[in-house]
């Protein structure tokens, strides 16, 4: 992998798709709306055009980073594969059972997300194996021969195979494997055993079943586009970001796609991180707002929260359990339909109700002038005067504002007899109290406090309305570092190549095998080692974890273990009483603890955050103080503010709310009651003006 040079970072998302060319002193970045028919060509459209902004040409480029939505859309849309499923005897409709529980007790009418495999085309096989890997009933080698048939008649062009306890013993599934790629060559075979290699059977079948519904298209996709970069003179390495928060090259991207459904906001929260880390804020709060959705996370000692699971395609107001689990490494982070195409309507109580729907790119907000006609959370953003409507993306696009107006009249003002400017203003703050409801529900569900907190806000929608989520949540500090509105590719800039591991070994600690566990981590070591071996000369440092409970508990909470030193029971369960003290304030004397998974992670040393200026655009070059008109709320009227261009704020440069920050991807709204000022890094710090006085923060 090659460490010097210019580089580029590519996130493609729900509305906009966002480049950034990193040249070691300048950045150069641009957003382009995602073309959701053929996502590759916004791709290298922004690419082209962040290449004529820089001058740079295609054989300077030293690496590209990668990170895009199309496996999750797939999934949401159901866009994927013609999928089978292949599994033990006996058990062909687990994927239906699910968890056999019901997500929301109250409401008679909910709805799960169908399998994405129908019935029809889950098929099964006789063969047995026990908890511990051991065969009890061989496999039926002429049963899968005799599928090839049926497999070929549905027309079936992505098998997944998931055998119970395969986790333990994957030579069943291994050999099924090896009987479909000497028959249907042509078909896609997705093994459980190597995509989530852990316990829990409908976990790990819905995850094989995701990654092989999404794997023939991303395989095509990556492939693709790295042919169309090569074609253009980019014969660099092409690196793909995972949710997980590390880069793999894109063999291992296209065997497990299913690892790529966070990558844009995966990018976000470490580029939260690592701002944290420069500015020394122990606790933070990311905020991700771009088109589509919110995301939110955790941050403590400058790293965001890991977790080992997720859902995607929630059916249900964005619900827990009411999606397909996934159970794949991914940064820890709440998410909700909150972004600025999020489309606002009445509700039959007469109640504003803002997302999860929204117009994404195709067509847009009302303002974008394509065609549009709903309100959205970007048109109340330009109607209070928050967006400057000539500058929008740089210039790139003018907003119309009046187009907005119409909108918001006729979806909300017209329906609860509002004004046009206090109707917009209901549709922001709804918005804003949907993400605060989900920041304290996302902080109580891991036992932590927002209080004293830092909001680092990113994406092109979060500066805007960062200030008023720190008023509802308590928070003095907002953090909008340079770049915001291109802050996931800019988290790429800042990504490991890093790969985790996993292994079930159930294991009491009384009854301890310390050298089995080496076993399974020297068994993980050599995978991992075989992934990032394109980064050679890099020093990996290896992180390992055990996922414990005390005995009779049904979820497991993770664990560190010490660096270099030998896995032991005592140290262990100090370890386990530690984390689960921290999570959940006590330890229960008396019991046995068990894990029942273990990780490990090997990561490079991550590149510097890139610190060079962004270059501005043309209609901020020229832009130095302007006044603007801003809807006040507390005044219920449009009231005059200042509106600066950031490239034109020098460090250190304070100015009081209420104003904007306009810069060519963003906007910073200063609110009321807060003051703002450029550090020496170049990020704009806003401090409550309370706070501020007592020497807070």
């Amino acid at each position: 992998m090659v460490e010097t040079g210019k580089r580029v970072a590519i996130d493609i998302g729900g509305t906009f798709t966002d480049v950034v060319l990193d040249g070691g002193g300048e950045r150069f970045a641009t957003k382009v709306l995602t073309t959701h028919d053929a996502p590759a060509a916004g791709a290298l459209a922004g690419l082209d055009a962040v290449m004529r902004l820089s001058g740079c040409r295609p054989g300077d480029i030293a690496v590209i980073l990668h990170g895009t939505t199309l496996a999750t859309n797939a999934l949401i849309e159901r866009r994927g594969a013609t999928l089978a499923l292949i599994t033990t005897a006996g058990h062909r409709d687990a994927l239906e059972m699910a968890y056999e529980n019901r997500f929301e007790q109250y409401d008679v009418n909910i709805d799960r997300p169908p399998p994405l495999v129908p019935r029809e085309r889950r098929h099964t096989v006789p063969e047995r194996l026990n908890a511990a890997g051991q065969v009890l009933v061989p496999l039926d080698e002429q049963a899968v021969r005799s599928l090839v048939p049926t497999l070929e008649d549905q027309g079936v062009t992505s098998v997944a195979v998931g055998l119970l306890h395969a986790y333990a013993n994957p030579a069943h599934e291994q050999r099924i494997g090896a009987i479909l790629a000497e028959r249907l060559p042509d078909v896609s075979v997705t093994l459980a055993s190597e995509v989530c290699p852990e316990i829990r059977e409908f976990d790990r079948l819905s995850t094989a079943c995701a990654n092989a519904y999404v794997k023939p298209l991303m395989a095509r996709y990556l492939r693709q586009l790295a042919a169309d970069l090569a074609a253009r003179g980019c014969r660099c390495p092409f690196l793909m970001m995972t949710s997980g928060g590390g880069l793999t090259d894109i063999d291992t991207a296209a065997r497990f796609p299913i690892r790529l459904v966070e990558s844009g906001p995966a990018g976000g929260a470490i580029l939260a991180s690592r701002v944290a880390e420069r500015l020394g804020l122990a606790k933070a709060l990311s905020f991700d707002m771009g088109g589509t959705t919110a995301k939110i996370c955790l941050i403590d000692d400058y790293a965001p929260l890991l977790s080992r699971s997720f859902e995607v395609g929630r059916s249900y107001r964005f619900k827990k359990g009411s999606g397909l689990p996934l159970r794949v490494p991914v940064i820890e982070m709440v998410e909700i339909g909150a972004g600025g195409g999020s489309i606002a309507q009445v509700d039959k109580l007469r109640r504003i109700q803002v997302g999860p729907a929204s117009a994404g790119s195709e067509p847009g907000p009302a303002c974008y002038g394509r065609g549009g006609g709903r309100a959205t959370v970007t048109d109340a953003d330009a109607v209070m005067g928050r967006l400057d409507a000539e500058r929008f993306a740089g210039g790139a696009m003018r907003l119309d504002v009046a187009a907005a107006a119409t909108a918001i009249k006729g979806d909300v003002g017209a329906s609860l007899a509002m004004d046009l400017l206090t109707a917009a203003f209901g549709i922001g703050e709804i918005v804003d109290e949907n993400m605060a409801a989900a920041a304290r529900a996302h902080a109580a569900e891991w036992g932590k406090a927002l209080a004293g907190r830092a909001l680092i806000a990113y994406g092109g929608a979060a500066p805007l309305h960062a200030a008023q989520l720190a008023d509802k949540l308590g928070i003095d500090l907002i953090v909008v570092p340079p770049g915001a509105g291109v802050g996931s590719a800019l988290g790429f800039l800042a990504a490991p190549v890093a790969y985790e591991v996993a292994r079930s070994r159930y294991m009491r600690l009384a009854a301890f095998d310390a050298a089995a566990i080496e076993a399974v981590m020297a068994e993980m070591r050599e995978e991992a080692q075989a992934v990032v071996a394109f980064a050679a000369g890099a020093a990996f440092k290896e992180t390992r974890r055990a996922y414990m409970r005390y005995v009779g508990q049904g979820f497991e909470i993770a664990v560190e273990l010490e660096d270099g030193a030998e896995a032991s029971a005592e140290a262990l369960g100090t370890a386990f009483e530690e984390a689960y003290r921290v999570l959940y304030g006590r330890a229960i004397p008396g019991l046995d603890v068990e894990a029942l998974s273990w990780t490990l992670t090997l990561s490079a040393p991550p590149p510097p955050l890139p610190a060079g200026a962004s270059a501005p655009s043309a209609s901020t070059q020229a832009m130095r103080l302007e006044n603007a008109q801003l809807y006040d709320p507390t005044r219920q009227a449009v009231a005059p503010a200042e509106r600066h261009a950031r490239e034109a704020l020098a460090p250190q440069q304070s100015l009081d709310g209420p104003a904007l920050i306009v810069e060519a991807q963003t906007t910073t709204v200063v609110g009321a009651g807060f003051r703002a000022a450029v550090s020496a890094q170049g990020d704009i710090v806003m401090r409550r003006v309370a706070a501020a006085n007592r020497g807070d923060a």
